[in-house]
């Protein structure tokens, strides 16, 4: 969401009577909707990563270009596709409301409807097209628990709607997200027909995935039923994110939940000195209901901490502190996922609603020359992206082995603005590893006298 508010998304049932102010009748059988589906437009593109593998890139296409439209994203895809990214995520691509609107992409007014302010359909499937071209998939983001006050769906269908006692529709109880009107899950007839909206933009634009906004808001059991219905379409190969924490999303379907618990806890470690190894703990609580290569998807900024909080170089220390904190995004446990703009080292923020300044693409080549190094070096490493982790991390240093027959890579990340001497463990004294971002070899002794926010991704 469009908000920072997130972290209050464990509501103990988005349907329950609000202090008695809400009524929700029970799952009504309904009719199964019987309209054909689109024809596919296009070819299902078959080179969709497996859920392991992929470098993910949001878009917020208000910010992106000076056109802020379709057409500013395809002229930079081959600067996305350098940069070592294989699955493009657009943020909201429908009509924002106008009625009790904020001008949030999330406020949905039309989900089969593409936003004229940002091209049409036929844009749109030339973006999936070019991306497609570069051998990149592209995911939507789909909003699921609320829609536009002025959405067709009140009109026509106010009862798939939460009201109180009265019949007033409801915005989602306890978030104060007041330009939305909160969908009732009880619904069947309405399920359906968000889960065929989801087909149609399948279909229609041949995208490879979703990624689903505040999807802990939703009753897991939806997400159970939409995901059976996708994976289903066995003509394509989706990737489907879940922006959300519980660990149900997993047994729903999701190939990923949401890092938000790695991004605070890093915060943490550069604001407030915590240990960085607390992060030991979320690498086993995070995936402890993930399976078959489920992930975590992991970012140093999004849409929302980048307009909330602030930019990489605020919360992490500058140009080598954010890099000292992206190694361990995008190399420790997790699928990482960068935020439009922070790989040129954006020094302002990218405020909601996004409609002020654009992007400067020309800034600091030095720091996106950083960011293609990483991203490349984790896009051969087998080990990195699918290897068992064995941490060795301090108080101040995060460093781990990534190992699969083969092949083994060591990371050793500074994550303090001080020189650390990092005592070596037994286990990696006297090795020998080849430095895979400078060059040259290394030998590991048992003391290693690590400067300022600096960095070491090796193999073996």
């Amino acid at each position: 969401m469009h908000r920072k508010n997130i972290v209050l998304l464990l509501i103990l049932s988005l349907f329950a009577c609000s202090k008695g102010s809400s009524v929700v009748a029970p799952v009504k059988p309904v009719t199964p909707v019987t309209e054909p589906d689109p024809a596919q437009f296009g070819v299902p593109f078959s080179g969709v990563p497996d859920r392991q593998d992929a470098t993910i890139y949001q878009v917020n296409m208000r910010e992106f270009s000076s056109t802020g439209n379709f057409s500013g994203v395809i002229a930079r895809m081959d600067s996305i596709k350098a940069l070592g990214i294989n699955v493009v995520y657009l943020m909201p691509i429908y009509p924002v409301g106008v009625l009790n609107s904020v001008n949030s992409p999330y406020c949905v007014k039309d989900y089969r409807a593409v936003n004229t302010e940002f091209g049409s359909l036929s844009d749109l499937r030339a973006l999936v097209d070019s991306a497609h071209h570069r051998n990149i998939s592209v995911m939507l983001d789909w909003v699921a628990n609320h829609t536009s006050w002025d959405n067709g769906w009140i009109t026509s269908h106010k009862d798939w709607y939460l009201q109180d006692t009265g019949g007033t529709v409801l915005s989602p109880p306890g978030m104060g997200w007041n330009d939305v009107a909160q969908l009732n899950f009880n619904v069947a007839a309405m399920r359906l027909e968000m889960i065929k909206d989801m087909k149609y933009w399948v279909l229609t634009a041949n995208v490879d995935g979703f990624r689903c906004d505040y999807t802990d808001g939703p009753p897991v059991d939806f997400w159970t039923q939409a995901i059976d219905t996708l994976r289903n379409m066995t003509t394509h190969k989706l990737l489907l994110l879940a922006e959300g924490s519980r660990s149900t999303n997993f047994s729903a379907g999701f190939d990923y939940n949401f890092g938000f618990n790695f991004y605070g806890q890093l915060k943490s470690i550069y604001s407030s000195n915590s240990s960085v190894m607390t992060i030991d703990d979320l690498n086993n609580n995070d995936y402890s209901n993930a399976a078959n290569g489920q992930q975590i998807v992991r970012y140093t900024s999004n849409h929302d901490v980048d307009s909330s909080d602030g930019t990489p170089l605020d919360l992490f220390g500058g140009r080598n502190g954010s890099m000292a904190a992206f190694v361990v995004v995008a190399t420790m446990k997790s699928v990482p996922m960068v935020y439009n703009g922070q790989e040129v080292g954006t020094p302002f923020r990218l405020s909601f609603p996004f409609t002020g300044t654009k992007i400067d693409w020309t800034l600091n080549p030095d720091i996106t020359a950083e960011y293609k190094k990483i991203l490349t070096i984790r896009n051969k490493s087998t080990a990195i992206r699918r290897g068992t982790l064995t941490s060795f991390d301090s108080a101040d240093i995060c460093a781990f082995t990534k190992a699969v027959t083969g092949e083994k890579v060591l990371v050793i990340s500074n994550l303090r603005n001080s020189e650390i001497n990092y005592t070596v463990p037994a286990a990696l004294v006297n090795t020998i590893w080849t430095d895979l971002m400078n060059g040259g070899s290394i030998t590991l002794t048992s003391n290693l006298a690590l400067q300022p926010y600096s960095y070491l991704v090796a193999k073996q």
